[in-house]
């Protein structure tokens, strides 16, 4: 086996995780699968003779062109990016498609991917790495050109800021999917009392429309105020199907085959708290959703 293909094999070897990396860190498929060929890229120019740890130092290089594209869409933003909903991935109502467990192995929700849009480039990179991957922070600190100390307080103020703001999901799926579908009926039904019992006092509504549609992107806090935003969009309630959105129960809305929007619903102690809408036509159009017809 010449050079090229043991590069080629070990690459193959460590996709999969990488895909799964630089998915956390810029919470988009399409642009995570950019970031992996750009770090075959740069493989493939290497000289590597020296390195003992391929697939560690494959991650560090994934993270680096992760960090560089964020640090890019903060450069090229004129306002504050307030209302963002991650690309999500969608399965099977009844499964996670096998491509996607490695994605979603430590319960990647919405909810979570919002909180990490929030953090500095740095922080979150530092955080990712780290908390979700294992790197040390010696193998971090020359990717954020700091210190490994002052890496590690990078990912301590992400892990601060991760812990209070990211709702921590119920553990039993099929209560979460018995919730979701309450709320499903109760909106169709044009039932206000029975959306409030389903909803959360504090829950959050996030409505991402997209640049060409700011029209429909939002943001709404207060269960009464969901309730009265939920209750708007009622007519497009017989266009919903059930599906997995990023593990857990969710809802496409497809009217006249075109997909319309993902909702994603974070349920904790029994009741919805957080509730995603992609509505971004653009994006929508780059997510699989064949798969909901097998």
């Amino acid at each position: 086996m010449d050079t090229h293909e043991f590069l080629t094999e070990r690459f193959e070897e460590n996709r999969t995780h990488l895909r799964a990396v630089a998915y956390r860190m810029l919470g988009s498929l399409s642009e995570a699968d950019d970031a992996v060929q750009e770090a075959w890229l740069r493989l493939s120019r290497s000289d590597t003779s020296d390195v003992e740890n391929l697939a560690g130092w494959l991650t560090t290089v994934v993270g680096r062109v992760c960090l560089d594209t964020l640090r890019s869409r903060r450069a090229r933003r004129e306002e504050p990016w307030d209302v963002h909903v991650p690309e999500p991935i969608v399965s099977h109502a009844d499964r996670v498609d096998p491509e996607h467990e490695a994605l979603l192995a430590d319960s990647v929700g919405l909810a979570l991917l919002v909180v990490l849009e929030t953090l500095a480039p740095a922080e979150r990179l530092a955080f990712v790495l780290h908390d979700m991957f294992a790197v040390p922070f010696d193998e971090i600190a020359p990717v954020v050109d700091r210190s490994p100390a002052a890496t590690r307080q990078l990912a301590s103020r992400a892990r601060r800021r991760v812990q209070g703001n990211a709702p921590v999901p119920d553990a039993d799926l099929s209560r979460q999917r018995e919730v979701v579908n309450a709320f499903l009926a109760a909106s169709r039904g044009g039932d206000f009392d029975a959306l409030l019992a389903v909803l959360d006092p504090d829950v959050v509504l996030r409505a991402d429309g997209g640049v060409l549609s700011q029209g429909l992107s939002k943001l709404v806090r207060g269960a009464r105020a969901v309730v009265e935003q939920a209750l708007t969009f009622s007519s497009y309630t017989p266009y919903a199907r059930p599906a997995l959105v990023n593990g857990t129960p969710g809802l496409i809305t497809i009217p006249n085959g075109q997909a319309f929007a993902v909702m994603g619903f974070t349920v904790t102690n029994g009741r919805i708290i957080e509730i995603d809408i992609l509505a971004d036509p653009a994006r929508l159009s780059r997510i699989d959703l064949t798969i909901l017809d097998d």
